[in-house]
C-alpha cells in the first residue's frame, strides 16, 4: 500500500487523512465472526482535506451532503468480507468511487432538431388520425 489513495487523476487522497476504525462484523461467519474485528469503517473530512481545491470542496460538499456528517466527514463502511485486510481494500474502492463520481462533470445535452422528413411524418400521421375519427362521427349524425 503506497502512501495515497488515488481517486481520480490528479486527485490522490494521503492515507495520513484517512481515519479507519476496526469493530467486530455482524452476520455469518459463525464463531470467527464473535472474535475479529473484521468490519472497516473508513472515515475521510472533506471539509478540511488539504488535497481539495476550493471548486471540488465545494462541489463534493454539495454533491455528497446526504452522506456527510456534521463534521463534514465522509464515511464508508464494509464488512462483507471476512478478513479486515479485504475490507479496508473494500472501503477504499468505495470512497474513491463516491468520491471519482461527485467530482465527475456531466456532458452538456447537444440541443437536436427533428428533420424535416419526420415532422412531415408526424403531422401526416395526425392528419390521418384526424381523418379517421372525423369520418367516424359524421356516421352517426345521418
Amino acid at each position: 500500500m503506497s502512501g495515497v489513495l488515488a481517486v481520480a487523476p490528479g486527485l490522490h487522497i494521503p492515507r495520513a487523512e484517512l481515519t479507519v476504525r476496526a469493530s467486530r462484523a455482524g452476520g455469518a461467519g459463525g464463531q470467527h465472526v464473535n472474535t475479529s474485528s473484521t468490519r472497516i469503517e473508513l472515515v475521510w473530512n472533506v471539509r478540511d482535506s488539504a488535497v481539495l481545491g476550493a471548486s471540488q470542496r465545494e462541489l463534493l460538499m454539495a454533491r455528497l451532503a446526504p452522506r456527510l456528517d456534521g463534521e463534514g466527514c465522509l464515511r464508508v463502511v464494509s464488512s462483507s468480507r471476512r478478513s479486515q485486510l479485504q475490507n479496508r481494500d473494500a472501503a477504499e474502492r468505495r470512497l474513491a468511487e463516491l468520491v471519482r463520481r461527485a467530482l465527475a462533470v456531466p456532458k452538456r445535452r447537444v440541443a437536436t432538431r427533428p428533420s424535416r422528413a419526420a415532422v412531415e411524418r408526424r403531422l401526416a400521421a395526425k392528419r390521418r388520425r384526424a381523418e379517421t375519427k372525423r369520418r367516424r362521427g359524421a356516421r352517426g349524425e345521418e
